[in-house]
């Protein structure tokens, strides 16, 4: 039985979640989740970026010198890439689609190994949240400095985007911090979680995150 240790906002131990052990039973070998993280981030790129070619800029057609007579070396146009403004040799264009196919049962498995590694790590607590009158970026600073979470990457998940605006004052609390992330369980994905040292899960996505980690 794993078990999650449950804060205030004040950063004072106010108990424990329980997770069974069997629901933290994800591994997946390391190439594969190396694959989905390289597959998220290329299809993020736009794959947009177009240079124009020497017979698309605008130059007129005439010679820059005469052929013969200047001592200088033959040239034809204006637009050779090796004037200023002239076009690019082998430039970049826009390309068909390279949309990286993921797997979603690999996805899923990925997604629960990353979360359920945190939680058997120790890197993960739960936050007992009680919803603010107004965002305090100050009041969340100081709570990471309590945990001694200043330094690190953090990654707060909330159960849904149902619940956005029960939590929209925290939400814009942390947006002033860096490194901080909030996002919920339904559009949480392996690079956020990957990339963060600790996650601190919103009271409310307990049952989510079990939901999530529970095997069909």
């Amino acid at each position: 039985m794993a078990k999650l240790k449950s804060y205030d906002l004040l950063g004072k131990e106010v108990g424990e979640e329980e997770i069974q052990e069997d629901l933290l039973d994800w591994s997946v070998n390391d190439q594969m989740t190396k694959d989905y993280l390289v597959a998220l981030r290329n299809n993020k790129r736009q794959w947009s970026a177009c240079t124009k070619g020497r017979s698309e800029v605008a130059h007129g057609g005439a010679k820059p010198h005469p052929q013969k007579g200047t001592g200088k070396a033959r040239q034809g146009s204006l637009a050779s890439p090796q004037y200023k403004g002239g076009g690019r040799v082998f430039g970049p264009k826009p390309k068909f689609d390279q949309h990286t196919r993921i797997n979603r049962k690999e996805k899923r498995a990925i997604i629960n190994s990353l979360l359920s590694g945190f939680v058997k790590n120790g890197q993960a607590l739960v936050l007992k949240y009680e919803a603010q009158e107004a965002p305090k970026t100050k009041e969340l600073s100081s709570l990471l400095n309590t945990l001694s979470l200043s330094n690190n990457k953090i990654l707060f998940l909330s159960e849904s985007e149902n619940m956005y605006p029960k939590y929209e004052n925290l939400a814009k609390s942390l947006r002033n911090l860096p490194k901080v992330k909030f996002l919920n369980m339904q559009n949480i994905n392996g690079y956020e979680i990957a990339n963060s040292n600790s996650i601190v899960f919103l009271e409310g996505s307990l049952d989510q995150l079990k939901k999530t980690l529970k095997r069909a």
